[in-house]
């Protein structure tokens, strides 16, 4: 799987990177029978306003591109990581269909 990450209104830091390609990598496995070149995630995570402090202020979204289909799942919370993990799931159930359709 190639994983592209992007990151708006925040510094892409090293731990943050690695926890990301932990996630959302791991889906691969649920997709084992594709060839890897073949799957594309595009990540986008970040602060959804400079301005707010409290509340849901981070965003995660995913597209997952497999052949003949594109998942996408996006989350917002007030931690990044609990949105990564919340988009992670969301991708989890979507490739389990996709899954049960071919």
């Amino acid at each position: 799987m190639r994983l592209e990450i992007q990151t708006t209104n925040l510094e892409l830091t090293p731990s943050l990177r690695t926890y990301i390609e932990k996630k959302i990598g791991g889906l691969d496995r649920f997709i084992k029978r594709l060839p890897e070149d073949v799957i594309l995630a595009e990540v986008e995570v970040g602060r959804s306003t400079r301005h707010h402090r409290h509340g849901q202020v981070y965003h995660a979204e995913v597209n997952l591109t497999l052949p003949g289909k594109l998942i996408r799942a996006a989350h917002d919370d007030e931690d990044l990581r609990r949105a990564i993990d919340e988009v992670k799931e969301k991708l989890k159930r979507e490739i389990e269909k996709y899954k049960g359709k071919n």
